[in-house]
């Protein structure tokens, strides 16, 4: 979710490296007061507690998935491609591009992009809404190769555009495919995909302006770090929090717990409820407050 981007420009590469024990962020800093004290208050005691379940669980995160032992049964891109017509958090926001070398001029063919951080499946570092969080570059990559959970609303969510995640979802999927690991990403499908191909219909814009799609509650965001220590919150929409919303909550809760958000994700009725590990390619631009992803399940 973008509500104010900063533009880069994207260069070709390769980067890989193998995943290592998870490791304990310090603990965040009591942030500034939002809508109150109410919500400050609870954004630290959610942090506080999110980052001592991790330190006490340290790098268990894979072996309590819960993946199917054996060979990998599946795997599942779950990006779009980033095009000049993908559906912007704010109409202006959308990329854009122009060719600056052509074989038949230059010997060889490239592309210049000029893009927000916050555009296609991409990443909510902690520092996109938490003044003092960590930017792309930091987080590591035992944070960004972790155990998933997908959880279905889409037939909530087909008549209800407004929804969200709960508190009783998250009991019911669990009463179903068994207990969210610690430092998982837990992901919505709300079958939003379907809408991606019409910008005012991705957004849900009303006549007054207002978005309206699904999201995460906060009081689900903060029961997943509370009880059990998650490390995203991944959606199908255009932001972790409702379209509707105006105060963005569950971003504060989550960023606030030095967590990370993953928006415009593609695909998450493809991969089991349970049992697959996500792989999260972030591009760390130099003081991102998040970025472009490459994301894939496999299981």
């Amino acid at each position: 979710m973008c509500t104010q981007g900063g533009a880069g420009h994207i260069g070709s590469g390769d980067a890989a490296g193998a995943p290592t024990a998870p490791a304990a962020p310090a603990a965040p800093a009591a942030p500034e007061s939002v809508e109150g004290s109410t919500l400050s208050r609870r954004m630290a005691l959610v942090g506080a507690a999110a980052v001592t379940a991790s330190a006490a669980l340290g790098g268990t995160a894979h072996a309590n998935a819960g993946a199917p032992s054996g060979r990998r049964r599946g795997l599942r891109d779950l990006t779009y491609p980033l095009t000049t017509t993908f559906p912007a958090f704010a109409p202006g926001e959308e990329a854009a591009r122009r060719t600056v070398a052509t074989i038949a001029d230059n010997g060889y063919y490239m592309q210049e992009w000029r893009v927000i951080e916050h555009i296609g499946t991409h990443v909510d570092a902690p520092g996109h809404f938490t003044a003092g969080g960590r930017l792309s570059p930091e987080l590591q990559l035992s944070e960004l190769i972790v155990p998933a959970g997908v959880v279905d609303i889409a037939g909530r969510a087909a008549r209800d555009p407004d929804t969200t995640v709960t508190v009783e979802d998250l009991r019911a999927f669990e009463r179903r495919h068994g207990q969210i690991p610690r430092n998982a990403a837990v992901l919505m499908y709300s079958g939003w995909g379907a809408k991606v191909g019409d910008a005012d219909a991705y957004r849900g814009t009303d006549a007054n302006g207002t978005l309206h799609f699904p999201g995460f509650s906060p009081d689900a965001c903060e029961w997943l770090l509370r009880r059990r220590g998650i490390r995203s919150l991944g959606v199908d929409t255009l932001s972790i929090d409702p379209g509707n919303s105006t105060t963005f909550d569950t971003h504060l809760i989550l960023t606030g717990a030095d967590r990370y958000g993953l928006e415009n994700l593609a695909d998450l009725n493809h991969i089991p409820p349970r049992g697959s590990t996500i792989v999260v390619g972030l591009i760390p631009y130099q003081d991102g407050s998040g970025g472009q992803a490459r994301v894939f399940a496999s299981w």
